[in-house]
């Protein structure tokens, strides 16, 4: 399986990425400049955390302008598996790869702590090794995590499945302090249409 990982200035989690996808896959994935205009043939296309541009304007606002990212568009137009953890999922809103945007925590404060998810699909590429409503422990740390959308977006992401994670308690729960940075609905992942991008 060949994989793509993207690079963009003022990120700081490409090379933890880099690291976790050679101890899942057991393959170096290939990284890749954001200034470049061409990919290769690859299998997934990773986003990865960090501070693409130092964040100065919007969070992922300029990463999503980055040459690369027509080449990404193609490529998910094609139906390449892509995924974006954290700035890498600022970016695909930010790109229209996904719907929604990301804000500033309700709190106005960076959180980085352990949260729980519940999978709340598990048919796609990413989530099929988990049974649906499955809890999950993940290390969340960010400032603008906070998923937001007008409720014509997440009443269609409700309809057709296209939520991959809410935030919950460590019995399943979806509450209200269950969430951490007060994404609507406790959203915590979405897919496009054809669930091939995950954010």
């Amino acid at each position: 399986m060949k994989i793509a990982v993207i690079v963009f200035p003022g990120s700081n989690c490409d090379r933890d990425m880099q690291v976790a996808i050679k101890k899942i896959m057991g393959a170096e994935p290939e990284m890749i400049w954001h200034g470049e205009t061409e990919l290769p043939k690859v299998d997934l296309i990773a986003l990865p955390g960090g501070f693409s541009y130092g964040d100065y304007l919007r969070v992922g606002c300029m990463a999503a302008k980055s040459p690369i990212m027509k080449e990404i568009i193609n490529h998910a137009k094609m139906g390449t598996p892509i995924l974006g953890v954290c700035n890498g999922f600022q970016v695909l809103t930010e790109s229209g790869l996904l719907p929604g945007i990301l804000m500033r925590n309700a709190a106005l404060k960076y959180i980085c702590k352990d949260v729980h998810l519940k999978v709340v699909n598990n048919g796609t590429i990413f989530t099929s090794s988990y049974d649906r409503d499955h809890v999950i422990r993940i290390p969340i740390a960010h400032h603008d995590g906070n998923y937001y959308a007008d409720q014509d977006t997440l009443n269609y992401l409700e309809d057709t499945n296209c939520i991959a994670f809410r935030y919950c308690d460590e019995t399943g729960e979806i509450r209200d302090t269950a969430n951490p940075n007060g994404s609507q609905r406790n959203i915590a992942g979405v897919f496009n249409k054809q669930r091939t991008v995950l954010g």
